[in-house]
């Protein structure tokens, strides 16, 4: 699979099914290997004699002075380390510099990441890729493939900017020591999933001084919101399985004064690298959070290890429901639920086993076969709603009869009572959702899950993983909008991590796919339990429904749902929508002055036999529709309007309403002609000649826009407004996230 945003072609980034793009620079030769991760292919770099050996990409790659550039790759090797480097040339290619990657801390035969991040000089035009290493002999051999040169790689929505989430470049590394500690960048050989392409790399290493606790912090404070929930992440690698190794989410005022900490300790079952998450809420006062990492109870020369620092918006388990991440996920602790009353007790699990979201659960023992009653936080809730609350369990040891419900209070915290199911067993095996609808007393403005658990035999287990609570809305809705010619398609709780598959679907039982922000919605993977889209691609007039299709991975058979019915309507049927598919922005209702009158090439080729009446002729098939449409533009505005449309070339839609004698049709239009109407200077009335070409549907682009790009990540990515106008050209372009030359 290419890699997102990649400079290099598909078979230089993966050595499949040649290593034509790369070619030697020191003491090596190259050769074709196999057992790749991507692909079986791989780069071999052989040393020709002992001494440090380099190979390059035979290709350059523009890049913009002053901009950050990244290259990672995997890399293997079980004689000798490696780095990875960015060699920055001038538009002559002549070499200015390379920004080397730290040297892989130990040599390894398993795949592992190796990157590094580099501002391009002020003179730099062009890039390459540079792999190096330095045997002690000839005839030894190093290895490469899975290779990224482009702009950074960000988590999404990391408040944090590069230099501080992969700690890969020395000149922008925002740590410091706190307490009993000293810090640096080094490289281990950390074999990381081939697709996360976040870290893996060069990591922020703490070595403890002397017995005790120790930690470091991030000094980056980016802005933040009181009232919002914030989550904290990072992959940790600690010393030993026993180590008290943590991450703490940290708040700061105005004035950069320490105000909150909330601290997540990680439940490490070895050695290994695992992500630990913690969450809050920005109090009142909040203005900056920030990052910090430590060993509780240390011994001297202890070693922690972390990479892939974000903070970012907690995800979103189901919309709109009003439980914190805190409490609905358990990832640093058991948040504020209770035991109200009886013998059971609260614990978040181990990590990484039997758990949804995350890596960890809430773990409800009970050491008697008898009943207690547990209790989440208090949550305010939006009035005028039901509710719906759902919490997903499974039984892991014994048996359970359980009761769900919903406790409301008042603005005062007064109790107004429980609204509960019948008791029934917990379903057995496996996990199950359970969910159920509960109306608000009057005067309710808070809510409170709470469950009472009988055990049917002692030392009964289960586990509870997540629990949400939100506004009971119809579970799918289509919303006509005749403004825009569009339908606004909204699905709700669906399952994140399943592959979604929208059709419409018209009067005669054709289903045509709806088009997504990626593409066509064919098993689209899930990343959230809502799915809003805009589909300004159904017709004019004529009822439509839509039809989806949710499946996991294994599952046997999907699940569907059917929409309602609804119809765009045009109020003047002289008019007509010309629409670029992937850029709805660019829409416009034109009013039409004649249609055309169509032709259908085709291409022959006629022979003329000697001594016959008739020629053979040789035909293809027949050409699709061809004529000229006559429109009118009644405003300045609606003549710039119609030159962005055209504008980029792209494949337009044609609609018009029933018994126009015209069905939809995806065009390109050829040199458009734009005259006056009158001789008259200040007549705003255009007329339009657009040639026409009958096309097919495009199926590739998707409706422009990126789902996980907001301001946030164009502040964190540039110092001031001047940096955004040298990256890019337009503010399509920033929205977009196309930087000039990338």
């Amino acid at each position: 699979m290419a890699i997102p945003g990649n400079f290099l072609s598909e078979s230089t980034s993966s050595m499949d099914p040649s290593i034509s793009g790369w070619t030697p620079k020191v003491n090596c030769t190259l050769l074709m290997g196999t057992g790749g991760r991507v692909g079986d292919g791989c780069l071999t770099m052989r040393s020709v004699a002992a001494g440090e050996m380099q190979c390059r990409t035979v290709a350059s790659y523009p890049v913009i002075a002053g901009n950050d550039y990244e290259v990672f790759a995997d890399a293997s090797g079980a004689t000798v380390p490696e780095r990875i480097g960015i060699r920055w040339l001038t538009a002559a290619n002549a070499e200015i510099s390379i920004s080397w990657s730290l040297t892989t801390a130990a040599a390894s035969a398993s795949w592992h990441r190796i990157a590094v991040t580099g501002t391009a000089p002020a003179t730099a035009a062009l890039a390459q890729v540079v792999f190096s290493s330095t045997p002690a002999a000839g005839a030894v051999s190093s290895f490469l493939e899975n290779v990224y040169l482009g702009l950074p790689v960000r988590t999404t929505g990391n408040l944090l900017t590069h230099g501080a989430e992969g700690h890969e470049q020395a000149s922008n590394w925002p740590y410091v020591a706190v307490t009993n500690c000293t810090i640096g960048r080094t490289s281990p050989a950390v074999q990381w999933p081939v697709n996360n392409y976040v870290g893996g790399a060069a990591t922020a290493t703490m070595t403890v001084t002397a017995n005790g606790d120790a930690n470091f912090r991030c000094t980056e404070q980016p802005g933040v919101t009181p009232g919002q929930e914030y989550m904290a992440t990072a992959y940790l690698n600690p010393p030993t399985a026993g180590s008290t190794a943590w991450i703490e989410l940290r708040f700061y005022d105005a004035a950069h004064a320490q105000v909150q900490a909330t601290r997540a300790n990680l439940a490490a079952p070895g050695t290994s690298w695992y992500r630990q998450a913690v969450s809050a809420v920005a109090p009142a006062g909040a203005a900056f959070a920030s990052v910090a990492f430590g060993l509780t109870g240390a011994t001297a020369g202890q070693v922690l290890r972390t990479d892939a620092s974000a903070i970012t918006l907690p995800p979103v388990l189901v919309a709109g429901s009003v439980v914190p991440y805190s409490d609905a996920s358990f990832e640093a602790g058991i948040g504020n639920w209770t035991v109200v009353s009886g013998v059971a007790t609260l614990s978040r699990t181990s990590p990484w086993a039997l758990s949804i979201d995350g890596y960890y659960a809430l773990a409800v023992t009970s050491a008697t076969a008898t009943t207690s009653v547990i209790r989440s936080g208090r949550y305010p809730i939006p009035a005028g709603a039901s509710f719906r609350s759902g919490v997903t369990m499974t039984v892991t040891a014994g048996g359970w009869t359980l009761s769900r419900g919903l406790r409301w209070y008042d603005a005062s915290n007064a109790n107004l009572g429980l609204t509960a199911d019948v008791a029934a067993a917990a379903p057995t095996p496996g996990w199950w959702r359970l969910s159920n609808d509960f109306t608000p007393p009057v005067g309710a403005t808070q809510v409170a899950i709470e469950w009472s658990l009988t055990a049917t035999a002692p030392a009964s287990v289960m586990r509870l993983d997540p629990a949400s609570v939100w506004p009971a809305l119809p579970l799918g809705e289509v919303e006509p909008d005749d403004a825009t010619g569009s339908v606004r398609v909204t699905l709700r709780e669906l399952t994140a991590g399943e592959y979604l598959t929208l059709w419409r679907v018209t009067p005669d039982g054709r289903r045509t796919l709806v088009r997504g922000p990626a593409g066509l919605l064919d098993r689209v993977l899930l990343a959230s339990t809502d799915v809003v889209v805009e589909d300004y691609e159904a017709p004019l007039g004529v009822p439509v429904y839509y039809y989806s299709e949710t499946i996991a991975d294994g599952a046997p058979t999907p699940t569907s749902r059917t929409s309602e019915l609804v119809t765009i309507t045009l109020a003047d049927i002289n008019e007509a929508w010309l629409k670029d598919p992937g850029n709805p922005q660019r829409n416009l209702r034109i009013l039409v002055k004649t249609a055309p009158d169509w032709q259908r090439p085709i291409a022959q080729a006629e022979y003329r036999v000697r001594g016959r009446r008739n020629a053979v002729v040789l035909s293809d098939v027949r050409g699709g529709l061809e004529g000229t449409l006559a429109v009118w533009t009644r405003s300045d505005e609606e003549r710039e309007a119609l030159h962005w449309l055209l504008d980029s070339g792209n494949v337009l839609l044609w609609q018009a309403m029933p018994g126009m004698g015209v069905s939809d049709m995806y065009v390109n239009v050829g040199g458009a002609d734009e005259g006056r109407v009158t001789p008259f200077a200040p007549e705003p009335w255009r007329e339009w000649q657009l040639p026409l070409k009958q096309a097919d549907m495009p199926t590739a682009i998707g409706v422009a826009g990126s789902a996980g790009r907001t301001w946030q990540d164009i502040l964190t990515e540039n110092a001031t407004w001047a940096d955004v106008l040298s990256q890019y050209g337009t503010w399509e372009d920033v929205m977009l996230n196309r930087p000039i030359g990338g």
